[in-house]
């Protein structure tokens, strides 16, 4: 009988046995040490591991840059450092950041005839008091409807006959407001009637001044102006003519009857013997060189007697410059123009009106054969003889000055260093001191022309 420790024995070697016959038929079945049977070559497909998420890195937060684009006080958009154009912009913004924009007003517009665009605009539109600025409005005006080859004449005309050298009719001298007409002029008249054979006049001494309005004084012009008054006949700009013709007569050994002068319309049928005459240059180079007012006024009734009315004024000649504003793309209705000379304070002007008349004389050769003489050149002439001797300015700026109480205004052409040809106004408004404006208009001037 097995028991106990011999029955363990036992079971173990039956499992061993067991498991080694198990063993040797599944290698019999799988064709382990028998040659004759094939085993069959199984392709092993590989299984992709599965991808295990990484979390993202997070970019570093680079701080951005921001480069901002230079902002001009222009109008005109910025050409950009480096560009002619836009280092002139560039300085006019130094010179316009300056404290004169603190205690005043400034317009400025700058175009470039060259090449046919604007470089500068701050507050070009405003309306502005453009002092005698205005002589441009007036001068370009004139020769635009005038003409360059206008003459301004003093006409000598008598009625009836003359006999025995004594004239029965009378002698009219007929006015046209001609500024430059002085005391010889007035002896010149006197030998026509002397060389007419004429040495006594039995009727009237008429003067005809009916070529303008009885105004003696512009509209809005200040009581305290010392211009005027405004006559259609003036000896050396003074309402004096009577008295010098009657002396230059009686020194012509004329006698004269007692029934002095007096003023009366010249008929048309009466003769004329002889004429007084001065061109338009003649009277267009000191009024703009030396800012003459009376010469501008003298030219702003030339251009009211073109309606052909008798008595003709600031009525008659505002309608034609209106239309001159319009023609050229502006609106009238924006401005005042309220006499020739610029000595009203009613005068409404822009920076960009100058600009715009100046850039129409130059385009119109007619009118810019006689406009560019007549202007004042920086540190060489007229009323800028004293101004920009030592800058790049000198001789290069051809402009009209313009100076009130308060108020200084400059406007016309510079020549760039590069050759190109600028049109440029500048309207200083509520300067203290005139020199403060001046500076002012002179450095803009050194700056569009270095």
């Amino acid at each position: 009988m097995w028991k106990g420790k011999n029955i363990k024995y036992v079971a173990g070697a039956l499992l061993y046995v067991a498991f080694f016959s198990s063993c040797r038929s599944q290698r019999q079945i799988a064709g382990y040490g028998n040659p004759q049977v094939t085993v069959p070559v199984q392709t092993v497909v590989p299984v992709a591991s599965p991808v295990v998420p990484v979390p993202e890195e997070k970019p570093v937060q680079q701080q951005q840059v921001v480069v901002e684009k230079y902002k001009s006080l222009s109008s005109v958009e910025f050409y950009g450092r480096g560009t002619w154009e836009g280092e002139i912009q560039y300085a006019l913004d130094s010179i316009c950041n300056s404290g004169i924009m603190t205690t005043s007003q400034a317009g400025l517009y700058i175009y470039d005839l060259t090449s046919d665009r604007p470089i500068y605009a701050l507050n070009e539109n405003q309306r502005l008091r453009p002092a005698s600025c205005q002589k441009l409005i007036t001068s370009i005006s004139s020769l635009e409807y005038l003409g360059g080859d206008y003459q301004f004449v003093t006409d000598l005309c008598i009625t009836g006959t003359v006999s025995q050298g004594t004239l029965s009719g009378d002698v009219y001298v007929v006015g046209t407001m001609d500024p430059l007409l002085s005391k010889g002029d007035v002896r010149k008249l006197a030998e026509m009637l002397k060389s007419s054979g004429i040495s006594k006049i039995s009727g009237h001494l008429y003067l005809d001044v009916s070529m303008k309005d009885d105004l003696q004084y512009g509209w809005g012009w200040c009581w305290d102006d010392d211009y005027g008054p405004l006559s259609a006949l003036t000896v050396d700009g003074k309402d004096e003519f009577s008295i010098h013709w009657v002396g230059a007569l009686r020194n012509m050994g004329i006698g004269l009857s007692n029934k002095g002068v007096s003023f009366q319309i010249c008929p048309s049928t009466a003769n004329s013997i002889g004429k007084i005459i001065h061109s338009m240059d003649q009277i267009l180079v000191p009024m703009m060189k030396d800012s003459e007012n009376i010469f501008a006024e003298s030219m702003f009734y030339q251009l009211a007697t073109r309606s052909g009315q008798k008595s003709a004024g600031r009525k008659q000649a505002v309608p034609l410059v209106e239309a001159l504003i319009s023609h050229m793309g502006l609106q009238p209705e924006r401005y005042c123009i309220a006499d020739g000379s610029g000595l009203s304070l009613y005068n409404y002007a822009s920076p960009i009106l100058l600009a715009t008349f100046l850039k129409h004389a130059y385009l119109n050769e007619p009118i810019r054969t006689h406009l560019y003489p007549s202007l004042p050149i920086a540190g060489i002439d007229g009323t800028l003889e004293k101004r920009m001797k030592e800058s790049a300015a000198f001789g290069k700026v051809h402009a009209k000055t313009g100076s009130l109480s308060g108020i200084s205004t400059l406007s016309g052409y510079a020549e760039s260093n590069n050759g190109h040809l600028l049109v440029f106004s500048i309207m200083n408004q509520g300067v203290e001191k005139m020199s403060v404006g001046r500076d002012f208009q002179d450095e803009i001037c050194r700056i569009i022309c270095k």
